[in-house]
């Protein structure tokens, strides 16, 4: 049990508003979970509390008391009296978005000389039923090829060796195994038709690494654990390469415009003569998603959007 979890089952035996100090009690009495030696038990558990509110979990709610606060399950709400309910569990502009994220993991994969191009469901055809058929974002990598012979021969060889696409699935945080499995299985659902596919991830419990490790080794889905600072993001677990799908990338193409841009794109370059191949390049670079240029831009960005800076 992670100390998320063991929050949540606590709240959910006290079924009724409790302070910091009465949930770490109980957490302690009940053994459901293990502090490390070393760490600072209380206000581990004040800390997390908090972070529930700031990060805007709707499963926990809090009230001001003469001293501090009592933090109770949202659910209980119509069966307690709440005279004083919190309003930091209603400012929704407290927390950031998933897809405030997206920034940070183009600005991450252009460092690494991936275009990548955001894909938003709610512009594909039945929207409501296309969730878990093509991810948030795609990149595109491809061989740097110094000479025009190079480029050519490789054209008419193989193909399929002069680029590499990999799909993202973009999540805050996987904090418990349930989270893990259904983020995990999303990604593979919507990856099966490219080289890689990732889950990325801003935040991520330490106690699933085990379990990550097996999926990957079991499905073949990478893991990018995402920095506020772009450039210190860190793939946990490689992708496994896996061959095109055109058949499923003709599906996606009939299905979001903005794919088959993307898609059409890719083709463009893999055909066009060398004397106009920049100009598609450029063409390229101006239809994927925006990336920093500098720190100061980071910083701004994750202040505005509250985005935590973790140390």
């Amino acid at each position: 049990m992670t100390i998320k979890e063991a929050i949540i089952k606590s709240l959910e035996d006290l079924k009724a508003p409790s302070s910091s100090e009465d949930i770490y009690e109980h957490i302690i009495k009940n053994n459901y979970y293990e502090f490390k030696r070393g760490k600072t038990p209380k206000n581990t558990i004040s800390a997390q509390l908090g972070s529930f509110i700031r990060q805007g979990d709707e499963r926990v709610k809090r009230v001001k008391d003469s001293r501090s606060y009592l933090y109770y399950l949202s659910k209980f709400e119509n069966d307690i009296e709440i005279d004083d309910v919190d309003n930091d569990n209603e400012n929704t502009q407290s927390t950031y978005k998933e897809r405030d994220l997206h920034i940070l993991l183009s600005s991450y994969l252009n460092n690494k000389n991936i275009y990548s191009k955001t894909i938003l469901h709610e512009q594909s055809k039945n929207s409501e039923h296309q969730k878990w058929i093509h991810p948030d974002m795609v990149g595109i990598e491809f061989l740097d090829l110094k000479s025009n012979i190079n480029r050519a021969f490789m054209r008419v060889v193989q193909k399929s060796d002069i680029f590499k696409i990999s799909s993202y699935e973009i999540k805050r945080e996987i904090n418990t195994d349930y989270e893990l499995k259904k983020s995990y299985f999303q990604a593979l659902s919507n990856s099966n038709w490219a080289n890689y596919g990732y889950l990325v991830a801003f935040e991520i419990n330490d106690n699933l690494k085990n379990e990550i490790q097996r999926l990957n080794e079991s499905f073949g889905i990478g893991i990018i654990e995402l920095n506020p600072n772009p450039y210190e993001s860190r793939v946990l677990f490689q992708a496994r390469y896996k061959e095109l799908d055109f058949k499923t990338i003709d599906k996606l193409c009939r299905v979001n415009h903005i794919f088959e841009e993307f898609i059409e794109l890719i083709e463009r370059l893999l055909t066009i003569d060398e004397r106009n191949y920049q100009s598609v390049v450029n063409e390229l670079s101006s239809f994927c998603d925006d990336y920093f240029i500098n720190d100061s831009e980071i910083v701004e960005y994750c202040k505005s959007h509250s985005i935590p800076i973790k140390n």
